[in-house]
């Protein structure tokens, strides 16, 4: 399954274009809120899909039949990047635990690169629904390793995977590593630079949200 936010016009839009828009992004507390946003809208669609439970609340005035969830999905993040992104989802699933994994590309000499994972901090998964949050989709591979090093372990009952813009390369990667995850994104675009930078992208999403690293 693949949800793509920007298919239907609506103020995450707004949120998305400001986020790649270079002036824009010279605010780093603004980029960091429009992430946090876009997480919170794709949390909202995402729990549509979630399992219910019918409870009585009692009000001041009477008896009212409510719908909750009937279990909170587990939120996990790859650092830096998804951070804010991360936070929107737990702005809305605010009683949910969370998972944090350390990755990053290791690049050879020739350019060529392959995913480091050096960390991995999270609660049991067993059962639970699971939503990775990480800003880019861009090869997909930091995704795909990251899940199957957790699913190695754990029994997720079921496995959702969030960014805000995907490439259709990372996209095709995901689905034939993980044909049962759902994915759930704000655009998807088409290029990606020969560094594996998605075009046009809005960069590097880690610098944009926290500086430039050394």
């Amino acid at each position: 399954m693949l949800f793509v936010l920007n298919k239907t016009n609506s103020i995450a839009g707004h949120f998305l274009a400001e986020m790649r828009d270079i002036e824009t992004q010279k605010d780093m507390q603004r980029f960091r809120r429009n992430q946090e946003k876009l997480g919170e809208i794709l949390a909202y669609e995402i729990s549509k899909t979630l399992k219910y439970i019918e409870k009585d609340i009692q009000t001041p005035l009477g008896i009212c039949n409510s719908k909750l969830p009937a279990e909170m999905p587990v939120l996990g993040t790859i650092l830096r990047a998804g951070l804010p992104f991360h936070q929107g989802f737990m702005n809305y699933f605010d009683q949910s635990q969370s998972a944090f994994v350390t990755a990053y590309r290791k690049v050879k000499r020739t350019g060529d690169f392959t995913i480091r994972v050096d960390h991995i901090s999270t609660p049991n998964l067993d059962g639970k629904t699971f939503i990775l949050c990480d800003t880019m989709l861009a090869t997909g591979q930091s995704i795909v390793q990251v899940c199957k090093e957790l699913m190695a372990t754990y029994k997720i009952a079921n496995l959702h995977i969030a960014a805000v813009i995907a490439s259709t390369e990372g996209i095709a990667h995901v689905r034939a590593n993980l044909p049962k995850a759902k994915i759930w994104v704000c655009a998807v675009d088409e290029e990606m630079t020969s560094k594996s930078y998605i075009v046009p992208g809005l960069g590097d999403a880690g610098d944009l949200a926290f500086g430039e690293k050394n």
